[in-house]
Parts: structure tokens; C-alpha cells; sequence
């Protein structure tokens, strides 16, 4: 009960700083402008569209969709666009503490958990503005729920949703399809690895791609779409507008000054502004009004530090032939969220991406601090330590949250939490 306690209270905690002043910034924050606009044209054609033209967008409906849920139930406005990733990132903080809880059993880590995602900066960011990464991230965090209580077909509908909103979903589903075939070949032999090697097929290749083809029921039934004349056979042109989506996908090297290379993005060494104005308001003449994708640095730091751990005690695992859950699936959400993108060098990428495997880099906090228990056999120095911890992060929280909310502060307020250069 006060494990339930302890997360409904953060979990609470993190839709009140979500929703409040929701509708700040006013107008459209960084890329917000394209799915807004995609969402707008869901509820009106079904289909997105410019003008009486076709539309060409790179980036699949899910996500749209669910930005048009929230102008359906508030309007066209700034609170309408940004409620679903409002509320959905906060179902996160409860989710990443189902995944916690099934992996370590431990009450205090739990809450932990939850704790800690709900005050990270770039969780907050991203649940408080109409992109479609908090979309992507918690239908991933969902999967990974439903793969952890082994409700495998729901896991893969849930990676179905995730590829629905980003390709990106797909890396996930690769590895966890990975892991489901590996724990089948390690339990049977011979004629009766037929039966359960269909099933994970079905599973994470059948459901995934039937939800996928879903999502795009706007498309196939209207001939409006982008592409949707291209061939007098529907599946034709619909591979053919996707090869056309992959093409910018993968040929998008136009330079960006808040690109990033990948390298960076686990020290939060260049983060992306989302916004940024000089309004008046502080009560002096400099004002600095801006929302800035980071991550909490002291988290962030943590976080790399427990990961560099987490990956010496895995390849120490695997080197043993000891099967850790935790570990396992610590390295294949950082693996899926994060290493493909070292592969596109040359691509415009961004910091912000990274907010996918933020719950898993989370984890990792969270799994050296249960082997720190174990090793010290529950001393209360540990419980100090990992709270002292806490409350160091949770500071460092409070201290950048007028860059997560889009307050105005005074410029030198501003400059005093430009820790880095690069952060300009």
C-alpha cells in the first residue's frame, strides 16, 4: 500500500507540473507546427493534406492522433495540442515503477523510480509540448511492461503503436523480437520449437505490422493522400510513398545549430531550445524567457555513471552464462534507443531523441542502487547515500525548472544555468 502510495503521489506530482500553465508558450514551440497541423487535418479529411494538395509527411499518423484527441476535447489551442503528452508522460512515472517493481522487487526502488522520472528535464520538456517523442517513448515504455509480465502479445501491439508514431519504434521491436526468439531456442528442441517460434513470429511480426497497416486506415480509404494515385494498386503506392519517407529519412544532412552528435547526447552536452524570447515581465530591463530540452544534468550524470556499470556487470553476466532479467533489458532498451543513431553520422540529429531511452538509463540508476543494497545488506548508510542522491537531483530539478516550464527570469537568472557553452 505505500509502495502504491508513493507512486501515486509522484505520479500526481508529475501531472500537476505538466499541466500547469500547459498552454505556455504561447504559439508553436520548435516542430510542434507540423503535427498540429497533421492533427488538425486527421479530425477534418482523415488524411493529411495542404490546401485541396496532398501532404507529404515523413512520419507515420499514431502520434497526430493523439494530439487530436486532446484538440477534440480542449480546442485549437496551445493546451489542446500538448494535453495527451501531458498525461501520457505522467502514466510513464506509474509505468516505469511496474517495470521496477517486476525487476527488482523492492518497494523503496520502486518508488525510486517513479521518483526520478518525474523529475527529469527532458521527460517534463517533452510531455509538455506537441511533438511526437513522448508519444513514441511511452508506447516503448508500455512494451516494455508488457515484456516484462512475459503478455507478449500486448507487447507486440504496443511496439505496433510505437512504429506507428516513429520508425524508430522499429529498433525496439527488433531487439525485443531478439530476446522473445532467444528465450524460445533456449527452452525447446526440436520438433517442439515449432509451435512456440510461430507464435513469436505472430507475435512480433504479424500484430506489429497489422497495427502498423492500421494506423494508416485515413490513407488507404481516402484519395487524398500523398502518393495514393501513384498506382492503380493501393499496396504499390503505399510502398512507394514510404520509400519516398525513408529517402528524407535517411537523407537529411541539412546542418542545424542545435544538431548533435550522438556522442553527446548522454552528458546532455548540447541540448536542444525548443523556444527562446526576451519577453518583458522580470522586473528588470533583461528578460529571458526560453524552453530548453535538457535533461536534469545531475540525473544525466548519474545515469551514465550507473550505465557504464550496468554494462560491466552484463558482459560479466554473459561471460558467465547467468541470465539477469534486469540487465537484459537495461541494455536492450539503451541498445535500441540509442545506438542505431551512431550509424548516421552524417544525418541532422538532435539531443532530444535521447528521451526514448531515458526510463532505461533510469533503470540503470536504479539497479546500481539495489546491488548497493544487496552488497551492504541493507545498511542504513546506503538508504543516506542513495538519498542524498535524491535530494541532489531533485535540487538540481528545481534549480533548471524555469527552463522546462518556459518561465521568464531575468537574463543573468538565464546565463547562471548555462553551465556549458554548448548549451547556448
Amino acid at each position: 500500500m505505500k509502495t502504491r502510495i508513493g507512486v501515486g503521489a509522484f505520479a500526481l506530482f508529475a501531472l500537476t507540473l505538466r499541466l500547469l500553465n500547459l498552454g505556455t508558450p504561447k504559439g508553436f514551440v520548435f516542430d510542434e507546427v507540423y503535427y498540429v497541423d497533421g492533427a488538425r487535418d486527421y479530425l477534418k479529411y482523415g488524411v493529411e493534406v495542404t490546401g485541396a494538395e496532398p501532404e507529404f509527411v515523413v512520419h507515420p499518423p499514431v502520434g497526430k492522433w493523439l494530439i487530436a484527441i486532446g484538440i477534440k476535447l480542449f480546442g485549437d489551442n496551445e493546451f489542446g495540442w500538448r494535453f495527451m503528452g501531458a498525461v501520457l508522460g505522467s502514466v510513464m512515472v506509474i509505468l516505469i515503477a511496474l517495470i521496477a517493481q517486476r525487476l527488482f522487487r523492492n518497494a523503496f526502488l520502486t518508488v525510486c523510480a517513479s521518483a526520478l522520472i518525474a523529475i527529469d528535464g527532458l521527460a517534463l520538456v517533452h510531455s509538455r509540448t506537441a511533438l511526437l517523442d513522448i508519444y513514441l517513448s511511452f508506447f516503448v515504455l508500455l512494451a516494455t511492461y508488457f515484456f516484462v509480465m512475459r503478455w507478449h502479445w500486448w507487447a507486440g501491439f504496443a511496439l505496433g503503436l510505437a512504429i506507428a508514431t516513429k520508425w524508430s519504434g522499429l529498433y525496439f521491436l527488433a531487439i525485443f523480437a531478439v530476446i522473445a526468439l532467444y528465450r524460445v531456442f533456449t527452452l525447446h528442441t526440436g520438433r517442439e520449437l515449432i509451435k512456440p517460434t510461430l507464435k513469436t513470429i505472430v507475435q512480433y511480426a504479424i500484430i506489429p505490422v497489422s497495427v502498423y497497416f492500421s494506423s494508416w486506415i485515413g490513407w488507404f480509404t481516402s484519395n487524398r493522400g500523398w502518393a495514393r494515385d501513384h498506382d492503380s494498386n493501393v499496396i504499390t503506392s503505399f510502398f512507394h510513398y514510404h520509400s519516398q519517407m525513408l529517402g528524407f529519412h535517411t537523407g537529411l544532412v541539412e546542418k542545424h545549430s542545435y544538431q548533435a552528435n550522438p556522442w553527446s547526447w548522454i552528458v546532455m552536452g548540447r541540448p536542444t531550445s525548443f523556444y527562446y524570447q526576451s519577453p518583458k515581465g522580470c522586473g528588470t530591463d533583461n528578460c529571458a524567457q526560453e524552453v530548453l530540452a535538457l535533461g536534469t544534468p545531475f540525473l544525466w550524470w548519474t545515469g551514465a555513471i550507473a550505465l557504464a556499470v550496468v554494462i560491466g556487470f552484463w558482459v560479466r553476466s554473459m561471460a558467465q552464462r547467468r541470465y539477469e532479467p534486469s540487465l537484459n533489458i537495461i541494455i536492450a532498451g539503451v541498445s535500441a534507443g540509442y545506438l542505431p543513431w551512431f550509424f548516421f553520422q552524417k544525418r541532422t540529429v538532435f539531443s532530444f531523441y535521447a528521451i526514448v531511452f531515458e526510463p532505461f538509463l533510469i533503470l540503470a540508476i536504479i539497479y546500481c542502487a539495489y546491488v548497493a543494497l544487496l552488497h551492504f545488506k541493507n545498511s542504513r548508510n546506503t538508504y543516506v547515500f542513495i538519498g542524498f542522491i535524491g535530494i541532489a537531483i531533485f535540487s538540481n530539478f528545481i534549480y533548471f525548472l524555469p527552463l522546462f516550464t518556459g518561465d521568464v527570469i531575468t537574463y543573468e537568472a538565464w546565463q547562471a544555468r548555462m553551465w556549458l557553452p554548448s548549451w547556448i
